[in-house]
């Protein structure tokens, strides 16, 4: 049988913390021998969190990379911004494998960070950071002994996008992504603003040309283009607790039909296991893919060819966040990268 790898979750009682408790208490592949957080030190995180119960799971601990090098194969990091850099850096140097779901070593140029989120402690770190995306990076992941976690809204945008960028087909001077979010992707905190009676019947953007994920989405719209790409992005929060609807749109190089377009995504992604591009005519939606690591893409031409609208639909908290760190952690650790993540979307 081959060796049970350790795994740890720093910061294990936030939303992702606490979705990758739930993916990875079922992979036959890893046991979880740490979870830390703060506020709940020494207290048990199956009465915190009463659907654990029957499992078997470690008190919650605080933070000590010394004890975890010597116990852990690799770590998730679940903190905030900024917290993470200092956290991360002391598992690395410790020479311990990490998976960082902050948004603190996705960025490759520390201006463009501290432009965004503020001063960044670990810049030796950022060039030795991968871009956690398998479907983009799979081979450099393998490798990897640091992996940035994307953001939620950029990878509906990357992954429709990019391959129709590559194939020539579309002008990537400037794309507009239009996306609309559950309330989750806010995290697990306390705030007016996402108490229910705030959101529910109600529908509204936010942080209008001022997302932070807006230079990751034009980052890697640039690798691929090879050039400077612009994104106009509008982010919206939806009265739902999870999922992600992308409608992102395009202007083509040359006249092309949804067909062609749709031929060209489907090529693209003819081997991965968790993109599924649907046929002509059909759209995404957020209800099925909920729950699991599968996104949906989509891609309609205008009737006159010019533009087009590609589509796409991710649950922010598994695709968008912790089924995507468990799909890096499996390359990582050389592990069948499917494993632990082939749940089914529920529905309703």
């Amino acid at each position: 049988m081959p060796e049970i790898k350790r795994v740890a979750i720093i910061a294990a009682t936030g939303y992702t913390g606490h979705e990758l408790v739930r993916l990875l208490l079922v992979h036959p592949g890893v046991k979880i021998v740490c979870l830390t957080s703060r506020q709940n030190e020494g207290q048990s995180f199956v009465k915190l969190f009463p659907q654990f119960r029957g499992f078997d799971l470690p008190l919650i601990s605080t933070y000590d990379p010394d004890r975890l090098a010597q116990t852990a194969d690799l770590a998730f990091f679940c903190l905030p911004h900024h917290e993470s850099q200092a956290a991360v850096g002391a598992a690395v140097d410790r020479g311990l494998k990490a998976i960082d779901l902050s948004a603190d070593f996705r960025l490759k140029k520390a201006p463009v960070y501290e432009k965004w989120y503020g001063p960044h402690e670990r810049q030796d770190l950022i060039p030795k950071a991968v871009y956690g995306l398998p479907e983009r990076y799979r081979r450099e992941i393998k490798k990897a002994t640091l992996v940035a976690n994307p953001g939620c809204y950029p990878q509906g945008v990357i992954l429709g996008v990019a391959p129709l960028i590559e194939a020539g087909l579309v002008d990537p001077g400037h794309v507009i992504a239009d996306l609309k979010s559950g309330v989750s992707g806010a995290g697990r905190k306390a705030a007016v603003d996402y108490s229910f009676c705030e959101v529910v019947e109600d529908f509204r953007p936010y942080n209008l040309y001022a997302h932070r994920h807006t230079p990751e989405m034009e980052q890697e719209l640039a690798r691929a283009a090879g050039k400077a790409v612009r994104v106009t992005f509008s982010p919206h929060l939806t009265p739902m607790s999870r999922g992600i609807l992308g409608t992102i749109y395009v202007k083509l190089t040359k006249k092309a039909d949804t067909k062609k377009l749709n031929a060209a995504l489907a090529q693209a992604y003819k081997d991965e296991p968790f993109v599924r591009v649907l046929e002509p005519g059909e759209l995404p939606a957020v209800s099925r893919v909920r729950g699991s690591n599968f996104v949906d893409l989509a891609v309609t031409a205008a009737p006159g060819g010019r533009e087009a609208i590609v589509s796409s639909a991710i649950d922010n908290l598994v695709k968008g966040a912790s089924g995507s760190a468990v799909q890096c952690m499996n390359l990582m650790l050389g592990l069948p990268e499917i494993m632990g993540l082939l749940q089914l979307p529920l529905k309703p």
